[in-house]
């Protein structure tokens, strides 16, 4: 009888344990619901988010986001790994992710000077360069014409000095393989919007440069229809009176602005570095990685202040933005934890590695008065 009794209260527990798990992400709000008269809130997905191999995962990114970009999948690099072969098959189950959960769904990126195909480093000619443009972006644009919301069409292709990145783009051709990146995308994905994307481009520098360049394809009549602003910044040195004006002059192109790969390092940057040069590697020290297990409330408190003077900034010129997407699901899931040293432990984002919303989340719902039950 004793050991029915036993038997009986483990499986009560094990129940209400897997209730408890099953509703702990229940006692919160929702981003996409809290911003839906403002902006779309978004994230980026890796493989496993994708396959949905991670039940909590799956729920948060449901439950919070609106909009997807795929983190690195759709990068030339594994889209189109050889000169006449192209793996889709995680493209495909993005885009499928995306239309089953009726969420805004974000190309990234057909041109770009990093993660790109061995095979194209060893082009030589302009005619060669042309061609293998012509053929990935009228197959990845056209494979998914109608399926994809907007196209970062043409990624980091300025320096924070404001003269043109010296890639094998523009070595090349020139600055005019920019504008034909944005016919080719417009031809092969009429509905799809178009945008610029860039890291740094709020600073002044280079966002003159970003305009000009903007003002030359607008003037050729190519399509574009907002620009990138990324958003890899640091809780030590953000600077929310580049970011506004950059909302502002931008928008005044007549463009959509998108805060598209956000999230806020709370660790030191080697040698005060900035932006988001994916080259630059630094080796691991202490100094570099002081919270390996967890992150002082101290700097909890500042990340959620720092998020919420962003947060205002956002919702002050919600009529110029149409999008902010967070880089990564939650802070395990960040680039950060490996760039630019490999090895640290980074917090960057509003969810902890236990899928759980953290003081920044709160401070960003409270915008909205919505009081999360923490």
């Amino acid at each position: 009888m004793r050991h029915s009794k036993l038997k009986y209260l483990l499986i009560v527990l094990g129940s209400l344990a897997m209730f408890s798990a099953a509703t702990a992400q229940h006692k919160f709000g929702s981003l996409k619901e809290a911003f839906k008269e403002d902006f779309l809130i978004g994230t980026a997905l890796g493989a496993e988010h994708i396959l949905e191999k991670d039940s909590k995962a799956n729920e948060l990114i449901k439950k919070q986001f609106n909009a997807i970009t795929p983190e690195n999948h759709m990068k030339s690099m594994n889209i189109h790994p050889e000169w006449n072969r192209y793996d889709f098959f995680l493209g495909d189950k993005f885009v499928e992710y995306g239309q089953k959960n009726n969420m805004y769904v974000v190309g990234h990126t057909l041109v770009w000077h990093s993660q790109l195909p061995r095979f194209v480093g060893k082009i030589k000619s302009a005619d060669s360069l042309k061609l293998f443009m012509t053929d990935h972006i009228n197959t990845v644009a056209g494979r998914y014409a109608g399926k994809i919301n907007s196209w970062d069409v043409v990624n980091e292709a300025i320096e924070d000095d404001g003269t043109f990145r010296k890639s094998i783009f523009y070595k090349l051709l020139g600055e005019d393989f920019i504008k034909m990146s944005f016919d080719l995308a417009a031809k092969a994905d009429p509905k799809a919007e178009l945008y610029y994307n860039d890291y740094n481009n709020e600073q002044p520098v280079k966002r003159k440069a970003t305009i000009e360049m903007i003002k030359k394809l607008k003037a050729s009549g190519t399509k574009i229809d907002g620009v990138g602003i990324q958003g890899h910044w640091s809780i030590n040195s953000l600077k929310i009176q580049d970011i506004e004006d950059a909302i502002v002059e931008y928008s005044a192109l007549g463009l959509k602005v998108a805060f598209t790969e956000l999230d806020l390092t709370v660790l030191p940057n080697p040698w005060d570095l900035k932006g988001a040069d994916v080259n630059q590697n630094f080796e691991n020290s202490p100094k570099m990685n002081p919270y390996p297990k967890e992150l002082p409330d101290s700097v909890q408190t500042t990340l959620a202040q720092k998020y919420e003077e962003l947060f205002k900034v956002f919702l002050k010129h919600k009529d110029k933005i149409d999008r902010i997407t967070f880089w990564g699901v939650e802070d395990g899931h960040s680039w950060l934890n490996g760039w630019p040293v490999r090895g640290r432990t980074n917090y960057p984002l509003l969810f902890d590695r236990n899928f759980e919303p953290k003081k920044a989340y709160q401070a960003v719902m409270n915008l909205k008065n919505t009081k999360p039950n923490l």
